[in-house]
């Protein structure tokens, strides 16, 4: 076996799914398939006595799980990298499998090419997402930070939106002008806005106005 082929192990609880990503893999002379396991007690067994660069694990299995599988590899003293390789892309699932240190996540209808490009970055070190995932991952990141309003900010924001002035807001809530200027400046921090208009308008936009009124 040449010095740069790639060693690998392969744990699916599937048989015939197993089977089928050694068959897929059998035909690249740069990957050798040094094992395989049906569950991920079994999975992280190989890596100890095998220490492979690579390590393709599905997530849902018996006795122990990919993800749980995937955090002792990582924890653990060999240099093995994990390919999480499913049918699952929840987002859920997704952040576990990263969170518990997987160099990648595959859906298991990525091609062959796709699949040997992803073992040879994952072996590199490389982070290998498939594009749903990436996708995924991306649109979790566009979302605006949630924010959390204190009962008396939500009070104030709700009075904001029924068009009083701070004068008015103090006399229904029975708190000075002053407090009711604190309040706002942290909502406006909170929303990272700088008027009452666009406080509303974000308030509005993030589903807290409602929200808000609701709580009255």
């Amino acid at each position: 076996m040449p010095e740069d082929t790639l060693r690998i192990i392969v744990v699916d609880d599937h048989t015939v799914m197993r089977a089928g990503v050694i068959a897929l893999l059998a035909s690249e002379p740069a990957i050798d398939v040094v094992g395989e396991a049906g569950d991920g007690l079994a999975g992280v067994e190989l890596v100890e006595r095998l220490d492979p660069d690579v390590a393709l694990i599905d997530l849902r299995m018996p006795v122990l799980d990919g993800t749980s599988a995937t955090a002792r590899i990582v924890a653990g003293r060999a240099r093995t990298r994990v390919l999480i390789l499913t049918t699952y892309d929840t987002d859920a699932e997704i952040e576990r499998a990263v969170e518990a240190g997987a160099i990648g996540y595959l859906l298991k209808d990525t091609t062959r090419d796709q699949l040997v490009d992803a073992i040879r970055s994952a072996s590199r070190g490389e982070t290998v997402l498939a594009p749903r995932v990436a996708e995924r991952l991306v649109a979790r990141m566009r979302q605006p930070t949630p924010v959390a309003l204190t009962p008396r900010e939500a009070d104030v924001l709700s009075a904001v939106a029924d068009g009083l002035s701070n004068p008015e807001i103090g006399q229904r809530l029975v708190i000075s002008e002053a407090t009711v200027k604190t309040h706002l400046l942290r909502v406006f921090a909170k929303l990272d806005v700088r008027d009452r208009t666009h406080a509303v308008v974000v308030a509005l936009e993030r589903g807290l106005l409602d929200r808000c009124r609701r709580s009255d």
